[in-house]
């Protein structure tokens, strides 16, 4: 049972903070219990019912400092409310009620915290032991303020030539000499390479009670770091731009935070009483451009609020810290009018990193009026919500905010900027950050690094995806002269188009640079071919032969580009393309095979026009050093017949097929189960065995396994069945009449609870009648009863795959045979997951249809 789902947010989060107070110093023990019973004290909580999820959504913009927990499915928002804040929100058609159940949940733990730090004072020998830190206790994927300042500066000491750790200013308690921390940026890029390079700056944590922010940029400097070298995206990213990270914002008001309380501003005791839990001033409400912009409806003078935007413009030390960064990273290229638009050819992108709402938002904030950059940035905005799946919009709510951080970035200097909304609660839990915030927002601050030298215009034109080197360039590496076959995808269409929709072309053209970027001086383009012959359609398969005679030994990185019909140029992919003068073949296999081999066993395997019988055995090697034969497959479908062979009485079983694509030496990478029997069955099994699109050329292991009553894995042994490998060579042929196949590589997180769910486009160009497809699906998933799939016709028409079946057992891995009839092929096929349940999560990874 999965009772998590249901235990209300106070009690999960407040119980399992509880351990976090028990490593506070004496002074700020016994600080931290007055604050606590203040909080216990605090009784203006309210449930407000709002009309529609529009206005909800809204309202979390204008009122996010007095949300607490948000239940979009029962209708209401928990929120902490002044009778002027209900006058407010009145109008647009809330109601409310006193949060009682809250109140008292709370109230319980707040109580157990303080018995627990009281005992520590009068005890602490015996409380010192309890719990070794290890980031937030309770959330220990989420790193402490000192945590987050180590790792930082650990990068700037391991890697000199690629990570700076600069101090910038002070907290409030610093200046004051109250201990606090100095204010840091992590600037990223490799220091060995010269050339204009443009910035991307991203502060997080601003508001101290947001536990996602600062986790989420430091996992960004992981990848950018750990992946140099190593990933061809980091690499090139690294050479050619500057990634700025002011990873803790408010530093004073995150260790508040971190025992538990609901801290949102800094810590500044001139305002509200210096030892009030209210106390400080909202960062995000004291910047300096739009202060106070809407005379007092966008933030508040009144000193206890959560949005009080302070006595003055860019008061607090750390605002002064951020601004003066700011203004010496970027050039002002805005007028001083609001109508003033910055230059199209403008570079840099500011990111805001908050939590919680879902939203990715644009200036203005404080009216209504389109920014004079607003389109451009609106498109951008969808392209960063095509990744992360959030809501696109302008950041204006029920009402104004003024006084945010876009004051400095694109107000004062015509940079744009972003800001980010993570996740659904402050303190969201581990589980989630780890399997969906994370994943699905750091693909949105990789998208930002690559196009922050054009971010007014390149988020306009097509994306590169499915980027891949035949022959194992990339990984094992092919010697000099070998002909390798690049192949990706150009795309138009990657922009989320739930708030409005966003203008798309068809591709008009693609081109490679090797070890040269595009906007190098002199740089030469080489012209990428259609896939299927000619550019006429919104996502084209993209081709070329590259020459690699006379190259040298070593990495070489491949870029990639394409071009819209309004002759838009999209972002930059990249890949390694790896000479070696003596590639070696991939490493030893895994073994695998049954354990008995005298009642059942592989009869026969048949590819194409390849067939081979054999006998008895629990684990048989077919590879061509061993029989000199090679199997010849295709890219795209392939047709196979899977015969089992019993000794005495028949039994069902389960087939599997891996081919090591990459070349690798597994087969545990995405895409390489290409075929799957999807039940147990005693006799012959028939089907598609299906090669993607921009798989490698050339040789590589297939391995063959079948398993009385239950699905094989790749790897280890089992009771009854057998296991076989061959050596098969992948041609670019149609396999002799072969069906067509088509795919999705992209990867969608599928939302949680939600009836709308994730659908997956596939454009089929095949005409005639459809007859009977085969689907073949890749779902990861944590509780598969939650899912209905269902596969939609172009005409609208829904084929159920699968209904809630399966109960707690993880992921959907299986190609289904559907009749579709005469039904026309071409078209817009969609694939259609939706997840029923709460709690449990996961993301459709690819899939494909094949046409007999």
């Amino acid at each position: 049972m999965k009772i998590s789902k249901y235990l209300p947010l106070s009690a999960v989060v407040l119980s399992s903070l509880i351990p976090a107070l028990t490593y506070a110093d004496p002074v700020s023990k016994q600080e931290t219990i007055q604050l606590l019973e203040q909080e216990k004290n605090s009784n203006e909580i309210y449930r407000a019912y709002f009309p529609n999820r529009e206005i909800a959504r809204k309202a979390a913009i204008s009122f996010h400092g007095q949300m607490l927990e948000s239940h979009y499915d029962d209708g209401y928002l928990v929120m902490e409310l002044s009778s002027e804040d209900m006058e407010k929100l009145e109008p647009f058609g809330f109601r409310f009620e006193v949060a009682y159940d809250f109140m008292e949940q709370r109230n319980q733990l707040l109580e157990q915290m303080q018995n627990r730090l009281e005992q520590s004072i009068d005890a602490p020998q015996a409380m010192s032991s309890d719990i070794s830190i290890n980031g937030i206790p309770g959330y220990e994927c989420y790193e402490t303020v000192e945590e987050t300042f180590a790792v930082a500066e650990g990068m700037a000491q391991d890697h000199p030539d690629l990570a700076e750790w600069i101090d910038v200013g002070n907290s409030w308690e610093k200046t004051q000499g109250n201990g606090g921390f100095d204010i840091y940026v992590l600037k990223l890029t490799n220091k060995n390479t010269s050339g204009d390079k443009p910035i991307l700056f991203i502060n997080s944590a601003i508001h101290a009670r947001e536990y996602t922010t600062a986790p989420l940029t430091l996992e960004f400097a992981r990848w950018l770091v750990n992946g140099y070298g190593n990933d061809a995206d980091a690499t090139w990213i690294m050479d050619n731009h500057e990634v700025h990270l002011m990873l803790q914002t408010n530093p004073d008001g995150r260790k508040r935070a971190e025992t538990g309380l609901s801290w949102r501003k800094n810590t500044n005791q001139n305002y509200c009483g210096a030892t009030s839990n209210s106390r400080g001033a909202d960062l995000n409400r004291n910047f300096t451009f739009s202060w106070n912009s809407t005379n007092g409806n966008g933030s508040s003078g009144s000193e206890c609020n959560a949005t009080y935007r302070g006595p003055s413009a860019a008061s607090e030390p750390e605002v002064q810290a951020l601004e003066a960064y700011a203004r010496s990273i970027w050039p002002d290229r805005r007028g001083t009018g609001r109508n003033d638009a910055a230059p199209e050819d403008t570079t840099g992108i500011h990111l805001d990193i908050h939590s919680y709402s879902e939203l990715v938002l644009w200036p203005w904030g404080d009216t209504n009026q389109t920014a004079p950059n607003g389109t451009a940035m609106q498109t951008l905005g969808r392209k960063f919500a095509y990744y992360n799946g959030y809501t696109p919009q302008q950041s204006i709510g029920l009402y104004p905010t003024d006084g945010t951080s876009d004051s400095i970035s694109y107000g004062e200097l015509g940079v744009p900027a972003f800001t980010f909304e993570l996740g659904t609660q402050f303190f969201q839990g581990c589980s989630t950050f780890e399997n969906t915030i994370k994943p699905d927002n750091l693909p949105a601050l990789i998208y930002a690094a690559k196009v922050v030298r054009a971010p007014y215009i390149m988020p306009g034109g097509p994306d590169i995806t499915e980027l891949a080197l035949s022959d194992g360039a990339s990984s094992t590496g092919v010697e000099p002269g070998t002909p390798v076959t690049l192949s990706a995808t150009a795309t138009d269409t990657r922009f989320n188009n739930s708030n409005g929709s966003e203008s798309t072309q068809n591709i008009a053209a693609a081109e490679y640079y090797v070890d040269e970027a595009p906007w190098d001086e002199g740089a030469t383009a080489i012209a990428l071919s259609a896939a299927d012959g000619s550019y006429n359609n919104k996502s084209e398969g993209v081709q070329g032969v590259i020459d690699t005679t006379g190259w040298s030994e070593g990495k070489h990185m491949i870029y990639v580009r394409s071009r819209d019909a309004d002759g838009v140029w999209g972002a930059v992919s990249a890949i390694f393309l790896v000479i070696d003068n003596n590639p070696e073949p991939p490493t030893n296999y895994c073994s695998a095979g049954g354990n008995n081999a005298s009642e059942e066993w592989i009869g026969g395997v048949s590819l194409g026009d390849y067939s081979r019988s054999s006998g008895s055995s629990k684990y048989s090697d077919f590879t061509e050093t061993v029989t000199g034969e090679v199997v010849p497959a295709v890219r795209g479908g392939n047709s196979v017949t899977l015969t089992p062979q019993f000794s005495g009485s028949s039994y069902n079983e389960y087939w599997k097929v891996w081919i090591d694509l990459n070349k690798d030496g597994d087969f545990e990478d995405a895409g390489e189960e290409v075929f799957t029997s999807g039940g147990a069955s005693s006799s012959e099994v028939t089907g598609t065995l299906s090669i993607p699109a921009n798989a490698d050329l050339g040789k590589t292991t297939m391995r063959v396994a079948m398993r009385y009553n239950a699905a094989p894995t790749p790897c280890g042994t089992f009771n009854y069945g057998e296991v076989e490998d061959y050596t098969v060579e992948i041609g670019e042929g149609d396999g002799g009449g072969n069906p067509d196949t088509y795919e999705n590589n992209t990867e969608f997180a599928i939302p949680d609870n939600n009836s709308t769910g994730v659908t997956s486009p596939i454009e089929v160009s095949r005409t005639g009648a459809s007859g009977t497809v085969s689907v073949s699906i890749d779902i990861t998933h944590t509780y598969k009863g939650d899912l209905i799939v269902d596969m939609l016709h172009p005409d609208g028409t829904s084929y159920n795959l699968h209904n809630r079946s399966g109960g707690s057992a993880n992921d959907i891995k299986e190609t289904f045979s559907v009749s579709v009839g005469t039904k026309d092929s071409a078209g817009q096929w969609q694939l259609r997951v939706r997840d029923l349940a709460r709690q449990d999560t996961g993301s459709l990874n690819q899939w494909s249809i094949t046409f007999e």
